[in-house]
């Protein structure tokens, strides 16, 4: 019987876990990416900024030609801002979101190695008897 608190201490670990690893990928880490690839933070003030803000799409990097440059935009509608950084920083930022998905990939493998080494016995038998909830 000791083996249950245990058990339900490694699920409560996994879970918060497996929580973290949902928060690692929400938009204010991406945002967070975005500035530490060299993003600037701009606060559309002129009207053709603004006209240009209303345009991007939400969630999503785009690039846009602004004043004979390409720029790549992320529109941040919560804050009224918009992240705009160049090819060479759009490239940095690329590569940061890849290892962040690697790296939450190797987190969910990880789970799912501990999960394979729980001792389901310790719930009453494990296989068939889960199909409806806990065995008898």
């Amino acid at each position: 019987m000791n083996k249950l608190p245990s058990i339900f201490k490694s699920i409560c670990a996994i879970a918060l876990i497996a929580m973290a690893a949902g928060c690692a990928t929400s938009h204010p880490d991406r945002d967070k990416i975005a500035i530490a690839a060299g993003f600037k933070i701009v606060t559309p003030t002129t009207p053709e900024q603004k006209a240009l803000y209303a345009k991007l799409p939400q969630d999503s990097v785009t690039p846009v030609k602004y004043k004979g440059g390409l720029y790549y935009m992320m529109r941040d509608s919560s804050n009224g801002m918009v992240l705009v950084g160049n090819s060479a920083q759009y490239s940095v930022y690329q590569e940061m979101r890849y290892h962040q998905r690697m790296n939450n990939e190797d987190l969910r493998e990880a789970q799912i190695d501990e999960m394979n080494n729980v001792d389901w016995g310790a719930w009453g038998g494990g296989g068939a008897a889960f199909v409806g909830g806990f065995a008898p």
